[in-house]
């Protein structure tokens, strides 16, 4: 019988949807025969919940994002005892607004979960601590350090973006033979090789100068213009690429910056041929969100680092400098010189460049899968399934 397999996400930002899809389309590579259900978790609850726990995070990412740094490193903190009240409370709150991803578990009974996101995790953790569910899930993190939060037990496995995520997790009372460092899984088509000149004609590129990519992220966030504007004041000639996201009003509000002679631009809005332009870029230009990192890495890109969420993307910019994968642009009014400084260093960039190919892990998802199907086999064949 195939086996019925869940993965769960959940829409907090696009990153989260983005590992899922990727997890998704391996699956569908590498066990066509299973029945997959890819599932954002915040659709199975109410509107009320979903703007709580979904668009709040942008609120704050938006207006407040040093509020959000505050909430990140307060819940990282261990409690003396276990779950605390808050936790508790949290709990209880999750659980009764989401009845329907409950109702989902016990009438469909995956045989796997497969979570990208740390919410679907903890309730069926919980459920199973209660012996209302018994499907085994595994846990695939998506930053390059790993919180607190993820940590969801019983889970059969837990997959970290690097081996210090792995000791965060393991020191955090996850057994050590039950985490595998595989990278963040990032969709498939990152992982092919492309050819460039084939690349160059097809974006109406001439790879006569350096090309810069701008990115916003999925939802089009952070000062989009102030970048791009610093972006201009370069004085060496580039290729620039904008990509807005779904931020229709940025895309908008750039189109009138007319940019000087010496330079040639694309401004783009949403588009599926990230991985394309990823491998064209000399520097992406870009929040380090833990996916738009993982495939800037797996293209071999030197990344420009502006204005991090405090939280997780400050520990991933942490991660990119300390392996010489980046530059950090703390101060857009200085944006132009580090950019120029560093283009006009080619052996300086040609190491970063290196360091990002080496941190790159384009299979990270195929890997997630492989092991996460092994497991399955071995609960099945030892009737182990919890």
């Amino acid at each position: 019988m195939s086996p019925r397999i869940l993965v769960m996400s959940a829409a907090v930002g696009a990153g989260h949807l983005r590992a899922a899809q990727a997890v998704e389309l391996a699956l569908r590579q590498v066990a066509p025969q299973a029945d997959v259900q890819n599932i954002d978790i915040l659709e199975l609850t109410n509107a009320a919940f979903r703007r709580v726990y979904g668009k709040a995070y942008l609120d704050l990412v938006n207006r407040a994002p040093h509020v959000l740094g505050y909430m990140y490193d307060m819940l990282d903190k261990p409690s003396r005892s276990g779950k605390n009240r808050r936790d508790r409370f949290r709990l209880a709150f999750e659980k009764l607004n989401l009845s329907r991803f409950v109702d989902l578990l016990t009438e469909q009974r995956p045989d796997l979960v497969i979570n990208t996101h740390f919410l679907p995790a903890e309730i069926i953790a919980n459920l199973r601590n209660a012996g209302k569910c018994r499907s085994p899930q595994v846990t695939v993190t998506t930053d390059f350090e790993t919180h607190r939060l993820w940590v969801n037990q019983p889970c059969e496995h837990y997959f970290t973006a690097t081996e210090e995520g792995a000791v965060s997790l393991a020191a955090c009372g996850v057994p050590r033979d039950t985490i595998t460092a595989t990278g963040i899984p990032i969709h498939p088509v990152f992982s092919q090789a492309k050819d460039r000149g084939e690349l160059l004609t097809r974006h109406a590129l001439a790879g006569d100068r350096p090309i810069v990519l701008q990115l916003a992220g999925g939802f089009g966030v952070g000062p989009i213009a102030k970048i791009y504007q610093s972006l201009l004041d370069v004085l060496c000639p580039l290729d620039i690429v904008v990509v807005t996201g779904r931020n229709a009003e940025a895309k908008e509000q750039l189109a009138p910056m007319g940019p000087p002679s010496r330079h040639r631009v694309q401004i783009l809005g949403f588009t599926d041929q990230m991985d394309e332009l990823m491998a064209l870029a000399d520097l992406v230009v870009s929040k380090p969100g833990g996916l738009t990192t993982s495939e800037t890495l797996s293209r071999g890109a030197a990344m420009v680092i502006v204005d991090p969420i405090p939280g997780q993307e400050s520990r991933n910019s942490d991660f990119l400098l300390e392996n010489g994968a980046a530059i950090k642009v703390n101060n857009l009014a200085v944006m132009s010189h580090k950019v120029q400084s560093l283009l006009a260093d080619p052996e300086r960039l040609t190491q970063l460049r290196a360091n990002a190919r080496r941190l790159g892990r384009p299979r990270a998802a195929f890997n997630i899968v492989t092991h996460s199907l092994k497991l399955l086999s071995e609960f099945h064949s030892h009737g182990q399934i919890p």
